[in-house]
């Protein structure tokens, strides 16, 4: 085998550097073509959990800012909104459990439910 001179070596490093950005700079471009598409809606659900009723389904009409944030979807504890956000990885959290994500939107408010033990669901202010 030939002794590796200094010239091929520094060539062989500047081939690995510069495969090394290239699949860094196309990487984050291939992985954004599945984000073309948006997420399924949610099922629709309607349920008494532990004595209070919750609700979830498809908003209607546009108002206010937090609709964005859960792709469309409300959820109701006793009729009152329960301001949900679906994450990037589909997951999703609710202002009652916001460090806790779950699966769906009745997880999140089933979660809210156990967490709030008995008390109302205050509204949530908009801004």
């Amino acid at each position: 085998m030939p002794d590796i001179t200094r010239r091929r070596a520094l060539t062989a490093t500047a081939a690995l550097a510069v495969t090394a950005t290239v699949t860094t700079l196309t990487a984050p471009a291939a992985s954004a073509v599945g984000h073309d598409h948006p997420m399924p809606m949610p099922e629709t659900f309607d349920e008494v959990y532990k004595g209070r009723r919750i609700q979830g389904r498809p908003m209607t009409g546009h108002g206010g800012h937090h609709h964005e944030h859960g792709g469309g979807y409300e959820v109701l504890i006793d009729g009152v909104q329960l301001h949900v956000m679906r994450n990037a990885d589909s997951s999703w959290i609710s202002v009652v459990s916001h460090y806790a994500p779950v699966p769906t939107p009745r997880a999140a408010a089933r979660t809210a439910v156990d967490e709030l033990q008995g008390a109302p669901l205050l509204p949530f202010p908009a801004n």
